[in-house]
């Protein structure tokens, strides 16, 4: 059995919860905020997550994704003493950690750059900025030492106790680059996993060509956030028939939120939060919750250098300290999870809609003679009715 078969994730932005700073900050100065992140695993636990999938933990120039060195912690996060201590307290709680590997670019200023590392170079022997950013440089994929790169470092921190990869801009990256590296990895860990990130494109082709084990259904999100937002279920309907072919196909990574985009709660309003929160949980795939969203957060991209800040932001002290408007949708979350919890067949189940108005959607999950019928309305009152055939049901409106 996979992690994945059972896995229900909390993706965390360890900087922005712990309150690092972006920018203007010293970088040969260690402060020790890893260990904030120890008293949130309770409540992660408490909230029924299993596993937990950090955004970039590695040394970099600002916002995680322009990694200068993959082998070290942040300073602005601490050091390796407080990540083995974080480990362990993961392994106490039977919590798996996923780390996000940004293997598509480096800083600009990462010495494979000036020490002629495998980097893209263009006809002059300058370094190739990715999408236009000046202070990011692509790797050289078509270099061996890339795949060795990608691979030593993979192996270091499986080795250390995480459970597998996150694999940023996934898509950007040719699928036979993945397939090598992830073959040899798994030699010495057959376990591990490997989320790819995809936007648009072939999410099959990147499973099966590039030998991971699941990717980022982006086309699930946007169809559920939007169809909520327009009032207008014929949109998911649509999204759902899709769903229903790539579960055949391989694991989906499921999400209503994560860092790159506005909270759905901003979005949507508090009650279409809860209607997201309920499709996430009954659907099949592998469930991603953004920390915060299980609160009702907001937050929405600004402009600039600070573009995504508001989507990553610190969280307090304590879970204690959590304001208490944001209770009621951490109650749901648990009821919902503990739910799919009780029916892990749903991961890789077939969804199936059985009805459908502008306002209103019916749908039906099915694996080996187990179901589950949910029935969503979001006009006059947005309500929600799940049931499975072994009894359990809930009734929600908000």
């Amino acid at each position: 059995m996979s992690l994945l078969d059972h896995a229900v994730i909390w993706h965390l932005y360890p900087l922005g919860a712990t309150g690092a700073p972006f920018r203007d900050f010293d970088p040969n100065e260690t402060t020790h905020r890893l260990p904030q992140l120890t008293g949130w695993l309770d409540y992660a636990v408490e909230l029924g997550c299993d596993t937990l999938l950090f955004a970039p933990i590695f040394k970099s120039v600002s916002h995680g994704y322009d990694t200068l060195d993959h082998f070290q912690i942040d300073p602005r996060l601490g050091d390796d003493a407080d990540f083995d201590h974080f480990m362990a307290a993961c392994r106490e709680r039977g919590v798996s950690l996923l780390l996000d590997g940004v293997f598509n670019h480096v800083a600009a200023t990462h010495p494979l750059v000036s020490g002629g590392g495998p980097v893209k170079r263009d006809e002059h022997g300058q370094p190739v900025g990715w999408e236009g950013h000046g202070d990011l440089v692509e790797l050289d994929h078509s270099d061996p030492r890339a795949v060795d790169l990608v691979v030593d470092v993979m192996e270091y921190w499986l080795g250390r106790g995480i459970a597998g990869w996150r694999l940023d801009v996934a898509y950007a990256v040719p699928t036979s680059f993945w397939a090598e590296v992830t073959d040899r990895v798994r030699k010495n860990y057959p376990d591990a996993v490997f989320l790819g990130e995809i936007i648009h494109g072939d999410y099959l082709d990147l499973i099966h060509n590039g030998h991971l084990d699941t990717v980022t259904q982006y086309e699930l999100w946007k169809a559920t956030w939007s169809s909520i937002k327009e009032v207008n279920f014929w949109e998911l309907n649509h999204a759902l028939g899709r769903h229903a072919e790539f579960v055949r196909g391989g694991f989906m990574q499921t999400f209503v939120g994560n860092h790159d985009v506005d909270r759905i709660a901003s979005v949507v309003g508090d009650a279409g939060a809860a209607v997201a929160a309920t499709l996430l949980f009954t659907l099949p795939g592998v469930p991603s919750i953004y920390y915060g969203d299980e609160q009702a957060f907001r937050g929405e991209k600004g402009t600039g250098f600070s573009t995504d800040d508001a989507l990553r932001p610190p969280l307090p002290a304590s879970p204690d300290d959590l304001a208490p408007q944001g209770r009621w949708m951490f109650d749901l979350y648990r009821q919902l999870i503990g739910m799919r919890r009780r029916h892990p067949w749903l991961t890789t189940a077939t969804v199936e809609v059985v009805d459908k108005s502008n306002e209103a959607l019916s749908y039906r999950v099915s694996k080996g003679g187990h179901s589950c019928e949910v029935s969503l309305t979001l006009e006059p009152t947005a309500t929600a009715t799940v049931r499975f055939d072994d009894g359990e049901s809930a009734d929600l409106s908000w």
